[in-house]
């Protein structure tokens, strides 16, 4: 189970004349420290210190904090949004799509818990960042795989509620599953394919008729 970090680390310094900082670095450890400590928490200083440079040197890379974390969130977004095309474009069913866009979504939220903390659970302060720069991105990412889902209310296959309803109310619970798994980190778990499976059968059976 993928557990969010509390302390952030603290990496040697590197030596001088090491050179090649990778903007990759700095983006992993960023998004450590500003889910430990909150956007306010997070310092330039911080980053540095953890990832084993000067402050000069990162800014090198990044004007301050808030483009880190846009650029961050954008990657985010970005992968999220490849993912959502590629599935929906698939010559299957519609409710077979849905499906393995929410697993994908909730498999990914496993799987990079810091990043998806702060896109999908960062609080107001830092979605204001990232929503400025990537609000865009996000309103292609959903109005994807709610389309497929209008596809399946189109079909007279949802048993109650809208199109609209139905991919809100999917959307919010495979959330609330990855999120919890995530801040809960000390709970007796199912295992992820488990919980990612029982989600899924409970909501499209609840919600589609065969």
């Amino acid at each position: 189970m993928t557990a969010v970090a509390t302390t952030p680390r603290r990496s040697a310094r590197k030596p001088k004349g090491d050179g090649h900082l990778r903007r990759a670095e700095i983006l992993e450890a960023a998004e450590r420290i500003f889910v430990a400590e909150g956007y306010e928490g997070a310092t330039i200083r911080k980053i540095a210190d953890e990832v084993g440079v000067s402050s000069t040197a990162l800014y090198m890379h990044f004007q301050d904090k808030g483009c880190i974390l846009l650029e961050i969130c954008e990657a985010t977004i970005k992968q999220l949004l490849e993912r959502n095309t590629e599935l929906s474009a698939l010559p299957l069913d519609a409710v077979t799509r849905v499906r393995m866009m929410l697993e994908s979504y909730m498999r990914w939220g496993f799987e990079h818990s810091n990043a998806y903390q702060l896109v999908f659970s960062g609080g107001p302060t830092i979605s204001s960042v990232w929503h400025e720069g990537t609000a865009d991105l996000g309103a292609r990412c959903y109005e994807i795989f709610s389309g497929v889902v209008r596809e399946i209310a189109a079909s007279g296959r949802l048993r109650t509620g809208t199109a609209d309803s139905a991919a809100q109310a999917l959307w919010g619970a495979c959330h609330g599953v990855v999120q919890l798994v995530i801040s809960r980190p000390a709970f007796e778990w199912a295992g992820q394919q488990e919980l990612i499976d029982v989600t899924l059968d409970g909501l499209l059976h609840g919600l589609i008729a065969d």
